[in-house]
């Protein structure tokens, strides 16, 4: 009994730590392909944005991207019922509309990254993409501000130091951008650096709010 016993408990560290390795390499796994995903997005939204002749409304895209979503939800939502319609429809219409409370809540946030996205494509028409990744980490600083105003977190000296270089950071890449600002504009005089800049900033607070608002929510 004590031999099983202890082969058993042998067997349950090896599958655990076989788990742990499995999830320690889906998370780098994960991350590797968010870090591709975000920047082949902004490449590719600074490139179709700057092509010749007549440009797609950015609300067109927004809309068209809204509406990806809420299908593929729909299709997670009929494969988790089994493609049953009546349970889908009542899953709906109770999470929905019975619950509108919940609803109500999660449209502010809702609402608030629609506007954000709608300003990320007015900053990257603008903004050389470089300029518009770096100047968008902002929303690390505006995430842990309102952190802190709304959530009542505490932030430790080593985290502020670190906001205050990434808020440096940010401000050295657009001092060095002022320098290049003519020539820029000589290159493309569709694009406003300033129109660019306004979008990302007002991006990065709505992003930092709807962000915390969120997690208020849940808690």
């Amino acid at each position: 009994m004590a031999t099983d016993s202890h082969t058993k408990t042998g067997e349950e560290r090896a599958a655990s730590r076989t788990q742990s390795e499995a999830n320690k390499k889906l998370k780098y796994i994960s991350l590797a392909v968010l870090v591709v995903q975000n920047a082949s997005l902004i490449l590719s939204i600074r490139y179709v944005r700057t092509l010749p002749g007549d440009r797609f409304f950015t609300t067109s895209a927004v809309v068209m991207a809204e509406v990806l979503k809420v299908l593929t939800c729909l299709l997670i939502i009929l494969l988790q019922k089994r493609f049953n319609l009546k349970e889908t429809v009542g899953f709906l219409l109770d999470s929905v509309v019975l619950q509108y409370k919940d609803t109500l809540k999660l449209a502010v946030p809702s609402l608030i990254y629609t506007l954000q996205n709608n300003l990320q494509y007015v900053a990257i028409s603008n903004l050389p993409a470089a300029t518009f990744q770096v100047t968008y980490q902002l929303k690390i600083l505006t995430t842990a501000l309102f952190s802190v105003l709304m959530l009542r977190k505490s932030l430790s000296r080593v985290q502020w130091v670190s906001l205050l270089l990434l808020f440096s950071g940010v401000a050295i890449v657009q001092v060095q951008q002022e320098g290049n600002k003519e020539a820029s504009v000589a290159n493309a005089s569709n694009q406003n650096y300033s129109v660019g800049l306004v979008a990302v900033v007002i991006s990065c607070l709505s992003s930092g709010f709807a962000g915390v608002y969120f997690e208020k929510i849940l808690k």
